[in-house]
């Protein structure tokens, strides 16, 4: 257990984001990756023993199609807030050392979750418990309640020469 968790941001639209959150007996709590999607984070914590714990928004979502949905945005809306409160007490518990809120700076920077809520949550946590947030679009409010922020830029990215995602490496 650490002696003193911080606040992590993991932002920007290079690759990795989630990847780069690991620890010790984990939570990981998915937004806007329904539980109906076979990505390679899940499938591989499937094989192993590690203490790691993943959690799914209950809510559909296509980034392809659903924001510009109105009924998607809003049942995703509720669905994170509601996330939010259930995750208070995950996060003020103490029972995980690690609690990476995979998506949630995207959710916050399109809308779809309320930056009071989020920062409820991260005064609310545990003294050691790391609290990890991915996604693109860190705001500066956000990344000022941040102990340290991560901006991953893209150099050069296969989908820029139309080369699809790969099973097993994009997802």
């Amino acid at each position: 257990m650490l002696d003193k968790g911080l606040v992590q941001i993991y932002t920007g639209r290079g690759k990795g984001k989630t990847t780069a959150a690991q620890g010790n007996k984990v939570l990981i709590y998915q937004f806007l990756k329904p539980a109906c999607l076979k990505l390679g984070e899940r499938l591989a914590l499937e094989k192993t023993d590690l203490p790691i714990k993943i959690k799914a928004l209950d809510a559909r979502w296509s980034v392809a199609t659903s924001q510009d949905n109105p009924a998607d945005v809003a049942a995703a809306k509720t669905a994170i807030a509601r996330a939010l409160k259930e995750l208070m007490e995950s996060v003020r518990s103490g029972e995980y050392d690690v609690v990476v809120l995979d998506e949630l700076v995207y959710c916050l920077s399109k809308g779809l979750a309320a930056f009071e809520d989020v920062k409820r949550l991260i005064d609310a946590k545990h003294g050691r418990c790391e609290l990890v947030l991915t996604g693109r679009g860190a705001s500066e409010p956000l990344m000022e309640l941040a102990d340290l922020v991560t901006e991953m830029k893209v150099r050069k990215h296969p989908y820029d020469e139309q080369i699809p995602a790969r099973r097993g490496i994009e997802f």
